[in-house]
């Protein structure tokens, strides 16, 4: 089969990215049938014998980063044709086709997946390091009263998700944090905000404090622990999926 691949970073969250793309399709002038999809991570569809093409399969892939969502994609086709006159068609015609076709769809994709984004709310938290320990808080009140979390909140409307990150700890700490890693991105199954279900999600950075002693203004205790204590705390569930990469941000 041939193939090309394609790599698109979109200004919006992981369901985002997903939902606007299932969304918008493909752009092919014929039908593809789904062959897998694992929401927001990845979906797989493909289409048998039309026009020319013996097979078109078509192939997306969606990964957390801190700029935003990285989707990559791959279409894969056979020509029916044998031999010489296949790679021929291949190249004069397919391969020009599919790449002048994906461009146009990517610029509108990404462009109305930034325009969605603006409408869902989302969570942003931070893992402020310090030395081997890293800062944990217990909620003081609500439903998921004394679990443990990583400090953060909702990002305000046309606020960026580092200003939003940095606010919050300010708010529920008292301190100044800068900043540096992105660690991952947790799907958030209920409504954020008064939201629609499973859009939103938290999105967690590395921090170093900048400025300031954490104080608990919104939680009932602060701890600084070391990677080994991580796993005994009862956590809320969101945030345990990045439990991994904050015990190697604590690493020797």
């Amino acid at each position: 089969m041939y193939r090309l691949r394609f790599t698109t970073v979109v200004a919006a969250p992981l369901t985002v990215a997903f939902d606007v793309a299932r969304a918008l399709g493909r752009p092919w002038p014929f039908p593809l049938e789904e062959v897998d999809s694992v929401r927001p991570v990845r979906d797989l569809y493909a289409a048998g014998p039309h026009r020319g093409w013996r097979r078109l399969t078509h192939e997306r892939r969606f990964t957390a980063s801190g700029a935003g969502t990285v989707v990559e994609e791959q279409v894969a086709w056979e020509t029916g044709l044998p031999g010489v006159l296949g790679r021929l068609v291949d190249r004069t015609v397919l391969r020009r086709r599919v790449r002048r076709a994906m461009c146009r769809h990517l610029d509108g994709y990404a462009a109305a997946a930034a325009v969605r984004a603006l409408d869902v709310v989302q969570v942003v938290g931070a893992a402020v390091v310090r030395g081997d320990r890293v800062l944990v808080a217990q909620r003081g009140s609500g439903p998921l009263a004394g679990l443990w979390e990583f400090p953060g909140g909702k990002v305000e409307p046309g606020e960026d998700h580092l200003g939003a990150l940095v606010r919050e700890c300010a708010e529920e700490l008292g301190v100044v944090v800068a900043p540096k890693d992105f660690l991952g991105e947790v799907l958030l199954d209920g409504s954020v905000a008064g939201g629609v279900p499973g859009t939103s999600t938290l999105r967690v950075w590395s921090a170093r404090l900048a400025a300031g002693e954490p104080v608990a203004r919104e939680h009932r205790e602060l701890r600084w622990v070391c990677a080994g204590d991580l796993e005994g705390l009862d956590w809320i569930a969101a945030d345990r999926p990045l439990l991994p990469a904050v015990r190697a941000l604590l690493a020797p």
